[in-house]
C-alpha cells in the first residue's frame, strides 16, 4: 500500500508538471510540508520525490529542497509519417542489417542498436529456481520431446494471461515456437505463396524483410504515424489494388517508431482483412510493456472469424535465450501445426517447463511491474539527454512503452556513416534506411533505451551528438 500510496503522489505532482501548473524551475513544497498536505509519512513524502527525481523531472539542490527539472513539454517535435509507395518491392537483404548487428553481443560497446532487455532488468535468480524445479519435475529431466503443440502448463498459463489483452482463449488454441520470429515464420508461410505481396508497416522491423525474403515474397510499406500506427484507410485501398494476401503489424509500441495504434483502428483494422478475407499478422511480442495505467488490448481480441493470427514470445520480457515464442493462428491452426512438425518437430523441452512454472506462480506480474517501470524512467531519461545534447531541428518519438526511440535528424545527416564514425568510439545504433526497403530514412535512426541510464549512456548520447553537430 506505501509504494502504491507514493506512486499516486508523484504521479499527481507529474500531471502539474506536464499542464505546466508547476513551471521548470520551480520550488516544490518541502518534505514536510508534502507530508502534511497529503496525510503521508515523511518517508512516502521521500519516496514520492525519489520516484520523480528518477525520472529525471525534478533535482534536488543542496539546502535548498526540490526543484522542476524538465517537463514533456520540452520534447523535441514527433517525425512525420512517410508517403505511400507505388508499388510493391521486391525484397534484398541488406549488407548493412548484417554489419549493424555484427556487434549485438559485444560488451564494450554501448549498444542503442540492439532493441533487447539488459541482464539487469530479466528475473534471473528466479528464472535459475524454475529451470531447477523444471529438471526436478520433468520425466527425464527434459531429455524426451515436448508434444508437438507445446508444454500444457505453459499454453494453460499463456491462456489465463490473454485476459490482460482482452482475450478469451484457451490452452487449445496455443502452439508453441521457438521464439516469435518462429512464430512469425510459421504463420506467414500458413498465409502465403511465393510471389504473394504482404503489408508491412513503414519503417518496419528489418527482420520482417529477411523473412519475406526467404519466403519469396513481395513487400507493400503501409505509411505508418509516429504515434497512431498504421494508416487504415491507404491500407484499405491498397488491399484489392495490390492483391495484399497477408499483412504482418505490430500495433503495440511497434519497431522501430514505438507507435501504438488505438482501440478503435484496431477493431477497423480487423473489419478490413475481414472484408477482404485476408490474413493479419499480429506481433504483440511488447505488448506487456506498456507505461499506462492498462495493458492495451490486442487486435486478436476482435476477430470473429479467425483471420489474425497473433504472435508473441517471452524474449523481450523474461529470457531471450530461451527462445520461448506461441501464436494463437485462428483459422490456419492446422496448416501451422503442420508446418511446425515439418519444420522442427518440437519446441524445446525445460524452458518451456520453466516459464510455465514461472507464470504459474504469479512471478511474472510482479516482474513486469518493475521492467515496465524502469523502461518508462529509462525513456524519459534519453528522451531529457537527447533534448540536451542533439541539434534543435532532431524529431523523436514518445513510445508508451517497449524498448526503442525513432529519432529523425537533419536531412544533410547519413545515419549509416553516423554510425561508422559512432562505432569507433564504441558506441553502435541503428540506421533508419535498414527499416525499409526503399532509400528512405537516410537521416533517421533507432535508439534502444533498454539499458538502464547512467554516465556511460549520458556520455554516449552527448558523444553522438557533437557527431551529429560535425555532419551538418
Amino acid at each position: 500500500m506505501a509504494e502504491h500510496l507514493y506512486i499516486q503522489v508523484a504521479e499527481r505532482i507529474e500531471q502539474l508538471i506536464e499542464k505546466e501548473v508547476i513551471k521548470i524551475g520551480a520550488k516544490l513544497p518541502s518534505v514536510r510540508t508534502l507530508s502534511k498536505e497529503n496525510g503521508i509519512s515523511i518517508s512516502t513524502a521521500f519516496q514520492a520525490y525519489y520516484h520523480l527525481e528518477n525520472k529525471g523531472l525534478i533535482e534536488p539542490r543542496p539546502k535548498s529542497g526540490y526543484y522542476v527539472k524538465f517537463s514533456s513539454k520540452r520534447l523535441l517535435d514527433v517525425p512525420k509519417p512517410c508517403k505511400p509507395m507505388k508499388k510493391a518491392s521486391e525484397v534484398s537483404t541488406s549488407e548493412m542489417i548484417v554489419e549493424v548487428f555484427h556487434n549485438m553481443t559485444s560488451e564494450d560497446i554501448v549498444r542503442f542498436s540492439v532493441a533487447a532487455p539488459p541482464d539487469i532488468l530479466l528475473p534471473g535468480a528466479k528464472l535459475t529456481k524454475a529451470m531447477m524445479h523444471a529438471m526436478r519435475t520433468t520425466p527425464n529431466a527434459g531429455a524426451n520431446y515436448e508434444s508437438l503443440q507445446g508444454n500444457h502448463n505453459l499454453r494453460l498459463q499463456i491462456a489465463r494471461q490473454s485476459i490482460n489483452w482482452g482475450g478469451a482463449i484457451s490452452e487449445d488454441d496455443i502452439i508453441i515456437t521457438s521464439g516469435c520470429m518462429d512464430a512469425l515464420t510459421l504463420c506467414l508461410s500458413a498465409t502465403t505463396q511465393p510471389g504473394d505481396v504482404i503489408a508491412l508497416e513503414s519503417p518496419a522491423y528489418c527482420g520482417a524483410f529477411q523473412l519475406a525474403e526467404s519466403l519469396g515474397l513481395k513487400v507493400l510499406e503501409i505509411p505508418t504515424h509516429p504515434k497512431h500506427g498504421v494508416d487504415i484507410e491507404y491500407l484499405d485501398k491498397a488491399i484489392p489494388k495490390f492483391k495484399i494476401k497477408a499483412c504482418i503489424f505490430v500495433p503495440n509500441f511497434n519497431n522501430p517508431l514505438g507507435a501504438q495504434m488505438p482501440d478503435e483502428n484496431k477493431k477497423a483494422l480487423v473489419d478490413i482483412i475481414n472484408k477482404y478475407d485476408i490474413a493479419l499478422i499480429e506481433d504483440d511480442i511488447y505488448g506487456d510493456l506498456y507505461f499506462g495505467k492498462h495493458r492495451p488490448i490486442n487486435c486478436k481480441s476482435f476477430d470473429k472469424n479467425g483471420n489474425v493470427l497473433l504472435c508473441n514470445s517471452f524474449s523481450k520480457s523474461i529470457a531471450p535465450g530461451y527462445r520461448v515464442g506461441w501464436t494463437v493462428p485462428g483459422k490456419y491452426y492446422d496448416k501451422v501445426l503442420r508446418l511446425k512438425l515439418n519444420h522442427s518437430i518440437a519446441t524445446a523441452t525445460l524452458p518451456q517447463a520453466a516459464i510455465g512454472y514461472f507464470l504459474e506462480n504469479g512471478r511474472y506480474e510482479h516482474h513486469l511491474r518493475n521492467m515496465r517501470k524502469a523502461l518508462h524512467t529509462q525513456c524519459l531519461r534519453y528522451q531529457q539527454a537527447i533534448y540536451e545534447y542533439f541539434p534543435e531541428d532532431t524529431c523523436i518519438t514518445r513510445p508508451a512503452g517497449g524498448f526503442v526511440l525513432w529519432a529523425e535528424l537533419n536531412p544533410a545527416v547519413n545515419t549509416f556513416e553516423l554510425y561508422e564514425a559512432a562505432l569507433k568510439r564504441k558506441i553502435s545504433l541503428a540506421p533508419g534506411r535498414i527499416f525499409s526497403l526503399q532509400d528512405r530514412y537516410n537521416n533517421c535512426m533507432r535508439l534502444s533505451f533498454g539499458q538502464p541510464f547512467n554516465k556511460r549512456i549520458n556520455d554516449s548520447l552527448k558523444t553522438l551528438g557533437k557527431l551529429i553537430q560535425q555532419s551538418l
